[in-house]
């Protein structure tokens, strides 16, 4: 199949003046060329098509692919990560990983977290700040966590997210509000072990390839901030985790995958909260795929997974999900190990 690529890449967005945290979720060059080698060995030919304003201009020119592997962030907005799905969903062209309207929800953590407690899946207790006079509205028990509503890769997260007092929520809001201009999610603070599980495949046939635990360094903060995302080598440690708080971690997160219809491939974050149960945090169903620094495919190596065995599986999903196995010679000789 002709494969096309969109993304965003950091660098192009470095050169416009944007900070390093403003295009955190950005991807390296490294990632795309990681992504179009591995899409070439499972026996597919690319194109690298880029940001959602170069798809556009593609689209309004007629250009077309069998398949589009979408890991667009976009900049602007709660929908930014639905642009692009969006766009090729109206164009009929199939795509990798999740559609506009998950990608939506699970962007605003607030509604994401609503699907899952009615779902019955356990997550923290929380309130959304949208503005400072909703601090006076917050009835949850100290000590909480505040972030901003629909941001990742740890932004707007650094060692005052964790509040004791009244007095320093309205001072951590009152920042947050101002300077991401958007809602605050707070919530009950999970005091316990951190894990990020990665996900494989779509719905009942989603599995977990594995998962890992994050070990904070004893001269840093307690949780996964953006300085620590940014600086892991030196901050952070990564463990296998085996057994049964393996298998607790799985049940949390296929079962909030499939809650939020999340497709393909990505993770599930999950800590053990003051009762020592697995709670949700968040989803990512455009998890990170730098080959080497991302953590669904350091988890995944852990695990003896190989970045190509990733790419495999969420190509296999992609394909057999918008039924293009009969269309395409490469997916059959490749499923029949010739």
């Amino acid at each position: 199949m002709k494969i096309g690529i969109t993304y965003d890449l950091r660098a192009d967005y470095l050169k416009l003046g944007y900070t390093m945290e403003q295009t955190a979720e950005f991807d390296k060059e490294s990632t795309i060329e990681g992504i179009e080698k591995a899409i070439q060995n499972a026996g597919h030919t690319t194109v690298r098509i880029g940001h959602a304003k170069n798809l556009m201009k593609a689209l309004l020119n007629d250009k077309t692919w069998d398949m589009v592997f979408n890991i667009s962030e976009g900049l602007y907005g709660e929908g930014r990560e639905s642009l692009v799905p969006a766009l090729l969903d109206a164009n009929k062209i199939p795509y990798v990983f999740s559609g506009p309207v998950t990608l939506g929800v699970s962007l605003n953590k607030a509604f994401a977290k609503q699907i899952i407690r009615d779902n019955g899946i356990n997550t923290p207790a929380f309130q959304v700040v949208s503005k400072l006079s909703d601090v006076e509205k917050v009835n949850l028990q100290y000590p909480l966590f505040a972030k901003p509503i629909s941001e990742g890769t740890g932004k707007g997260i650094d060692s005052k997210s964790f509040i004791i007092s009244k007095e320093q929520l309205v001072r951590v809001c009152a920042n947050l509000l101002t300077k991401f201009n958007q809602p605050v999610l707070v919530e009950e603070y999970l005091p316990g072990r951190e894990f990020t599980v990665g996900v494989l495949g779509t719905g009942e046939n989603a599995f977990v390839p594995g998962a890992m635990e994050i070990k904070y360094n004893k001269n840093t903060h307690n949780f996964y901030s953006f300085n620590n995302k940014e600086n892991y080598e030196d901050l952070v440690k990564y463990l296998p985790v085996n057994g049964d708080m393996l298998a607790q971690c799985e049940e949390v997160a296929l079962s909030a995958w499939r809650a939020l219809n999340c497709f393909d491939g990505g993770r599930v974050d999950v800590k053990i909260d003051r009762f020592g149960k697995v709670s949700f945090i968040e989803v990512n169903p455009l998890a990170g795929l730098n080959p080497i620094t991302s953590d669904l495919p350091i988890l995944c190596n852990l695990n003896n997974i190989s970045y190509q065995e990733i790419i495999n599986e969420i190509l296999k999903s992609a394909i057999q999900r918008n039924f293009l196995e009969n269309n395409d010679e490469n997916y059959n000789t490749l499923q029949s190990g010739t």
